[in-house]
């Protein structure tokens, strides 16, 4: 494998990260406009949320047999236009039964899309021998960043569903299955360990999957996405309801909180490379709990975004090193690994929005933000997943394999 295509390879995969973050964001930011649009009802709202990322999680379970067959390129390079043209299904329906297919498709495509993005992402950090993996899920908090900025532009003009919708689609759907002649498949990908052994032949962590060897990682996983949730869904609330704030400043701790996953992604590599990812991670599960006891104590609405920006930067290398660090743990079976992992993903969003919700009015809302708290600090008692000693090579100090590679 050549170091240009490598280069090519890693640039297609970013780009195929960064259209995934503008269409979910497109999806999730005008869920009141969807409501609107085909009469859904408050109580019926939540079952149609709650059916993507189920309906995700098996997208991704028979991702990890597909690939037993065909490679995780192919896989992503027809899941990424049917997750395309899912969305504009939603904004160009009018009845429920419409929604619910667009929304069951797009549920199913995005499971499959998330988990052979990843599968590819690990197997070319193994490739390249250095960690890689933080910077793929930066272009999608970048692709996140600008499908929520079209979004905002949408609502602000008026415009129905699809006519936001149509443009974005008609733009990205040839720019992805273009960028998708590039896909490279690292030496996990294509049957070989770093070593150069038949994927498969060792035993252990490398060669069968074990998920009693997964599970903590399966944890962080979780644990990571319920503190993203409860960013995303309550953020807001919480400023208003108990902070006090104006409805506009309101939205600014989720803008502050995207942006700050984007820089701390952006620089994040760069920190496993030097210090290594079990320092990393340790570093940004601290952070990620003292961002919630801040937002917990705070007295007022700018404590209280300081805390949010703090979650931001804690919180975002969490997810990419996980993947990375299932790819180490089973170098041999790096596929099946990443696409098991990756349901968690959905369990963590599916659990921490009602978990939050339910223990503010049962109790109160300050002290909700105590539970993702204490879950964030849980990681740092599985942090040794992530090093060296869990793998055939090690953490953030891989030997390098391709020199002068991008």
């Amino acid at each position: 494998m050549t170091d240009a295509g490598l280069r090519h390879g890693r640039a297609s995969l970013g780009l195929s990260f960064g259209v995934q973050g503008v269409a979910f964001a497109l999806l999730v930011t005008r869920i009141p406009a969807i409501q609107d649009q085909y009469g859904i009802s408050d109580g019926l709202l939540p079952v149609f949320l709650a059916a993507v990322p189920i309906l995700a999680g098996a997208g991704s379970v028979a991702t990890e047999k597909v690939v037993a067959r065909v490679r995780p390129s192919v896989v992503l390079r027809w899941a990424q236009p049917l997750v395309l043209l899912a969305l504009l299904g939603v904004g160009a329906g009018r009845e429920m039964w419409h929604v619910a297919v667009a929304l069951g498709v797009f549920g199913l495509a995005v499971g499959a899309l998330d988990a052979s993005m990843n599968m590819l992402g690990v197997s070319l950090q193994r490739t390249y021998g250095r960690s890689i993996m933080t910077g793929f899920h930066a272009a999608y908090s970048l692709g996140g960043i600008a499908g929520a900025s079209l979004a905002w532009a949408g609502a602000r003009w008026e415009l129905s569903l699809l006519a936001s919708y149509l443009p974005v689609v008609a733009v990205l759907l040839p720019v992805a299955l273009i960028g998708s002649r590039w896909f490279t498949e690292g030496k996990g990908a294509e049957g070989k360990r770093p070593d150069g052994t038949e994927a498969g032949a060792g035993a252990g962590a490398g060669g069968a999957l074990s998920f009693k060897l997964l599970l903590p990682l399966c944890l962080i996983m979780t644990f990571a996405y319920i503190g993203d949730s409860t960013v995303s869904n309550w953020s807001a609330k919480y400023l208003q309801d108990v902070l006090g704030s104006s409805e506009q400043l309101a939205t600014v701790p989720y803008n502050l909180y995207m942006v700050t996953t984007l820089l701390g992604r952006a620089v994040g590599d760069l920190g496993v490379r030097r210090f290594g990812a079990v320092a990393v991670v340790r570093g940004g599960s601290l952070l990620a709990a003292g961002g919630f006891a801040v937002v917990a104590v705070a007295p007022g609405a700018w404590v209280g975004m300081l805390g949010f920006t703090m979650l931001g930067f804690g919180l975002c290398v969490i997810v990419p090193q996980t993947f990375a660090a299932a790819g180490r743990m089973f170098p041999g079976n790096s596929d099946a690994a990443v696409a098991r992992l990756n349901i968690f993903n959905y369990v963590g969003f599916l659990v921490g929005s009602p978990l939050v919700g339910a223990l503010g009015d049962a109790w109160s809302y300050r002290g909700a933000m105590l539970v993702p708290m204490v879950l964030v600090l849980a990681t740092l008692v599985y942090a040794r997943a992530f090093g060296p000693e869990s793998a055939r090579y090690g953490g953030g100090h891989e030997r390098p394999r391709t020199a002068d590679v991008g």
